[in-house]
């Protein structure tokens, strides 16, 4: 069961590219949890998949030389719902309807999501050569927070300056 989760339900086991997969995986059913509960939901869903994947990553890679294993994914959907977190919060904010999250705001999340992931600048590079559980999944919650600073500041630009 704890290989299920880390894989996040085998899209870990995807190839090429589990970490890519993962967060697609992620952003859809982030997407769908927006819609049946708007941002409150949103963001206790985040809440629990980060310390679900503190606990599991933990357990499934106790004794392991290497644990930034690729087929873990888990990190990638906390960080890619910490992302979406942004701007489901401001449409929430606004008082959209859940069922109204236009598709530019959780595709921002999701590719500004993956550059940080890959890229790996600053905090988000430091966290991952921690090493262990910690580094595993604090490069991807970083990456996350990073992907959905970008994503609001895309977002003012946008509707400040070219709308």
């Amino acid at each position: 069961m704890i290989r299920m989760i880390v894989t996040w339900f085998g899209a870990g086991d995807m190839r090429p590219g589990p970490g890519t997969w993962g967060s697609a995986v992620a952003i859809a059913l982030g997407v769908l949890i927006h819609w049946l509960g708007s941002f409150p939901l949103l963001a206790v869903a985040t809440i629990a998949v980060a310390a679900l994947g503190f606990w599991s990553v933990a357990q499934y890679t106790a004794g392991m030389e290497d644990p930034d294993r690729s087929e873990i994914v888990i990190d990638e959907v906390a960080g890619q719902w910490l992302a979406l977190c942004f701007p489901s919060y401001g449409f929430w904010h606004a008082g959209l309807p859940s069922t109204d999250f236009p598709w530019p705001g959780w595709l921002a999340a999701f590719l500004f999501f993956r550059l940080f992931d890959i890229w790996k600048p600053w905090i988000v590079g430091r966290a991952d050569r921690e090493g262990g559980t910690m580094g595993v999944m604090m490069d991807d919650l970083w990456a996350g927070v990073f992907a959905g600073l970008a994503t609001m500041v895309c977002a003012g630009i946008w509707h400040g300056f070219v709308m």
